[in-house]
């Protein structure tokens, strides 16, 4: 299921807005997952990617949308206990990962959807925060996969002959005893 595209309406709850320290493309900076009120629950939106200028929600204003909206996005599981060598510190409020109980708790939310949704991005090449970062792409390798294959296949047959041509040298090397 992860990586589905989905959509959701729903109100958001601004005042229990999380930042997530983030390293993308851009930079620096944080994502802002920001809890989507729903008719069946509460689910975690990464609305997107903010640099550390606009990590107060006062300086992005215009992306505190009120009302009803819908979210289109990718759905993503819950990345629990941080990142390599970074755990996240709740009572401190300082997140390393989007870690959607963790993050349910530290802000009093209860009925929350076990995943989270990555936020395509808004209308407006100057939409903050910025959605649509998530990249679905996977690296095609499949030819050099190959070529090693082939070639460590090559280097057992070639292995395989030098041993047999080696063979009958040893065996002459070695007296009436079966000693070398």
């Amino acid at each position: 299921m992860e990586y589905r595209r989905v959509q959701v309406h729903g109100t958001y709850l601004h005042d229990r807005e999380t930042l997530v320290d983030a390293v993308t493309a851009l930079g620096p900076g944080a994502w802002v997952i920001t809890p989507l009120r729903t008719a069946d629950g509460v689910v975690l939106i990464n609305r997107g990617f903010v640099p550390p200028a606009l990590e107060d929600p006062a300086g992005r204003a215009a992306g505190q949308i009120e009302g009803e909206v819908e979210i289109i996005g990718l759905l993503r599981k819950s990345e629990p206990e941080g990142r390599i060598l970074r755990s996240n510190q709740p009572v401190a409020d300082r997140w390393f990962s989007r870690d959607v109980a963790a993050i349910a708790a530290a802000r009093d939310l209860a009925g929350v959807a076990p995943f989270f949704i990555d936020a395509e991005a808004g209308p407006g090449a100057a939409s903050v925060p910025q959605g649509g970062l998530t990249v679905v792409r996977f690296r095609n390798a499949h030819l050099t996969y190959a070529v090693t294959w082939f070639g460590l296949a090559a280097l057992c047959v070639a292995g395989v002959v030098l041993m047999q041509t080696l063979a009958p040298e040893r065996q002459l090397s070695r007296n009436q005893d079966g000693a070398l």
